[in-house]
């Protein structure tokens, strides 16, 4: 629901007002108000999402409130003007109200007003679902947030779920496929990936990390460096050095450093 607040001077006015919101079920006027003060201290302490906010009215008028929220780098909530002017409609839209509603208010005009600021904050809040989606995605998998985004937008698998076995590796003209479940962890070096497997062997990658990375599955394999790569179960203990760094310590003894941008998802591995 829209938590609203209703400003006008005029009781009848605020009164009629109410009756018609409470048609809306999407709404829920949770304060109103008299004057502009009341209507600048209620924004600041309330945090609506929706203000019906009157032209009209002695000492701080509509725009002057409006005017004084935005001084004070106040998060502005919707704005629907109510006036009995017409001619106020071009100044509403100037200081960036949302819509206008003409006195007296016609239900189906209010209607309308309604259903498109609802209309307007279910896209917001969709957008913003899908930002922090993208967001948590990118952190666990290390893939681009506009890559994911890319991918929910057209209703596209936000995460791989099938990953190769095997990589194949090209090398003096032969090509070696490892198994994944082989690899213990992965190091840059220069333009070549260094992929060091169970069994002791190193083999050269001609590919980038991030290519590497996404090819590889993120419940499995986790980013600990832009240059460095670990697979999970081979994870034996995350230390903290003297001088405020962390590194892994790997089963089969290797040391990897871990870099503080990758430090939470590498924590996440100890919390699963």
């Amino acid at each position: 629901m829209l938590k609203v607040i209703v400003v006008d001077d005029e009781p009848l006015a605020r009164k009629g007002m109410l009756i018609r919101l409470a048609e809306f079920s999407q709404l829920e006027v949770i304060a109103e108000c008299s004057n502009g003060e009341q209507a600048i201290s209620c924004i600041k302490e309330l945090e609506p999402d929706l203000v019906f906010l009157d032209v009209e009215m002695p000492g701080l008028d509509g725009f002057a409130v409006l005017k004084q929220l935005q001084t004070a780098n106040i998060s502005l909530p919707y704005i629907v003007f109510v006036t009995a002017y017409d001619h106020y409609a071009y100044n509403a839209f100037e200081v960036n109200a949302l819509d206008y509603v003409l006195k007296p208010v016609e239900p189906e005009r209010l209607r309308q007003t309604v259903e498109k600021v609802i209309k307007l904050h279910q896209a917001q809040d969709t957008q913003k679902h899908k930002g922090q989606l993208a967001e948590a995605v990118a952190k666990l998998t290390g893939d681009e947030t506009d890559n994911i985004l890319h991918r929910l937008d057209n209703a596209q698998p936000v995460v791989n779920d099938r990953f190769p076995d095997a990589i194949s590796i090209k090398d003096s003209g032969e090509i070696t496929r490892v198994p994944v479940t082989a690899i213990e962890w992965v190091d840059a070096a220069g333009d070549y990936m260094c992929i060091h497997t169970k069994d002791g062997q190193t083999h050269i990658l001609r590919r980038t990390m991030k290519e590497l990375e996404q090819e590889l599955d993120p419940r499995l394999f986790v980013r600990v460096h832009r240059s460095a790569i670990v697979n999970v179960q081979t994870i034996a203990k995350l230390q903290m050095l003297a001088n405020g760094e962390h590194q892994l310590m790997l089963t089969n003894g290797q040391a990897v450093k871990v870099s503080r941008s990758y430090k939470d998802r590498v924590k996440q591995v100890f919390n699963q």
